[in-house]
């Protein structure tokens, strides 16, 4: 059977002077499935977009900022992470710099700046606990992991770096 998983990116704006994350709080929907967790913007790629243009619409979309200057961090194989067990790729940046004020909250929940170094106190996705400090470590080169899921619980972790 082919691998067709659901194809996404995860964006992680830093504030000007680097010390600070824009996060999302999910905390507007009940139903949702991220309900209480922080997490990074983003979301779905759409038919006829490059995952660069994926980043820029979803963070325009969810923070109302324009992307200026972003770099690809890594990619994240999730097997089994759907509702229903459907597998995701996603594709992590950092935003570095961005245009324009970022809004205070969209239709998922509250959007929050905070400081870097206490990203890994928030409540999260445990897997997010493994990936995080690669995303914001001084290594230049991306990361590229896996991290099955089985009924919404990580089951391993592993990852390379080019």
């Amino acid at each position: 059977m082919p691998y067709m998983p659901i194809v996404a990116t995860l964006g992680y704006v830093l504030s000007p002077d680097r010390r600070k994350v824009l996060m999302i709080h999910r905390n507007a929907r009940p139903d949702d499935q991220h309900l209480g967790k922080y997490n990074g913007l983003g979301g779905k790629m759409e038919p006829g977009e490059d995952v660069a243009e994926c980043m820029r619409r979803e963070i325009r979309e969810e923070a109302g900022i324009e992307c200026e200057s972003m770099h690809l961090r890594g990619t994240l194989n999730w097997p089994g992470f759907g509702k229903q067990g459907e597998d995701w790729l996603g594709f992590i940046f950092i935003i570095d710099d961005f245009r324009g004020e970022p809004l205070t909250s969209n239709p998922e929940g509250s959007l929050e700046w905070i400081e870097v170094e206490r990203i890994m106190d928030l409540p999260m996705w445990e897997g997010d606990r493994h990936f995080l400090p690669l995303v914001f470590d001084g290594d230049p080169r991306p990361f590229h992991g896996v991290m099955p899921y089985k009924e919404g619980r990580m089951q391993s972790w592993a990852f390379t770096r080019l």
